[in-house]
C-alpha cells in the first residue's frame, strides 16, 4: 500500500465506523473524539507529527476484531498496540510512538500526578483498572526513559480533553495535511 493510499484508508475507516460511540459509554463518537483530541493539540501548539498522533492514537478501536460488548465486558482490546503495528510501516515514530504510549501515560500520570485520577471519566477510571492502575516506581522510571515519552504524556491530556459532546472542530479533512507530515519518506 502506498503513503497516500493509507491516509485514504484510515479516512475510509472513520467513514465507516467513526459514527460509533466512544469506548464505554462516554457521548462522543470515535471520529469527535479523534478530531477534539486533535484540535486540543494544535490549540496548545503541538508539533505536526502530535497532532497526526492525536488524531490516530484510538484508530486501533475502529479497525479491532473485537466485539464492543466483549470491551465492554472489561476485556481490553489493546488498540494502542494495534494502532502501532498498523501504522509503522507508514508513520514516523514521532506519530506512532506517541499513540502507542498513550495508555501507559495515562498510567504513568495516575503515579506521577495524583490530582490527574480526579480528572478522568469515569470510562477511563474503568479502562485504567484494567489497564493495570497507575505505574509502580520502577515503570515510571522505565517510561520516562522512553524516546517520546514527553509527547505521549502530552496526547494524553488531549485525549481528556476529547469527549465533549458539544465541542466544535474541523473536520477529518482538515487534519489530512497532518497526517501527510507524518508520513516516512
Amino acid at each position: 500500500m502506498s503513503k497516500t493510499n493509507i491516509i485514504d484508508e484510515i479516512f475510509e475507516a472513520f467513514r465507516e465506523y467513526g459514527d460509533q460511540l466512544y469506548e464505554g459509554g462516554e457521548q462522543v463518537t470515535q471520529q469527535q473524539h479523534a478530531l477534539q483530541t486533535a484540535h486540543a493539540a494544535e490549540n496548545d501548539g503541538a508539533s505536526d507529527t502530535l497532532i497526526a498522533a492525536a488524531i490516530l492514537h484510538d484508530y486501533g478501536h475502529l479497525v479491532h476484531d473485537i466485539p464492543q460488548e466483549v470491551v465492554a465486558r472489561g476485556i481490553d482490546d489493546k488498540h494502542e498496540e494495534l494502532v502501532a503495528a498498523l501504522l509503522d510501516p507508514y508513520f514516523v515514530s514521532a506519530v506512532t510512538e506517541p499513540a502507542r504510549l498513550h495508555v501507559p501515560a495515562k498510567r504513568y500520570l495516575c503515579a506521577v500526578e495524583p490530582s490527574y485520577f480526579n480528572k478522568l471519566s469515569p470510562v477511563s477510571v474503568r479502562s485504567l483498572e484494567r489497564q493495570g492502575g497507575p505505574l509502580t516506581e520502577a515503570e515510571v522510571k522505565a517510561f520516562e526513559a522512553l524516546p517520546h515519552y514527553a509527547d505521549a504524556v502530552r496526547l494524553r491530556r488531549y485525549d481528556e480533553m476529547g469527549k465533549d459532546p458539544d465541542a466544535v472542530t474541523p473536520d477529518l479533512a482538515y487534519y489530512r495535511p497532518y497526517l501527510e507530515a507524518g508520513l516516512k519518506q
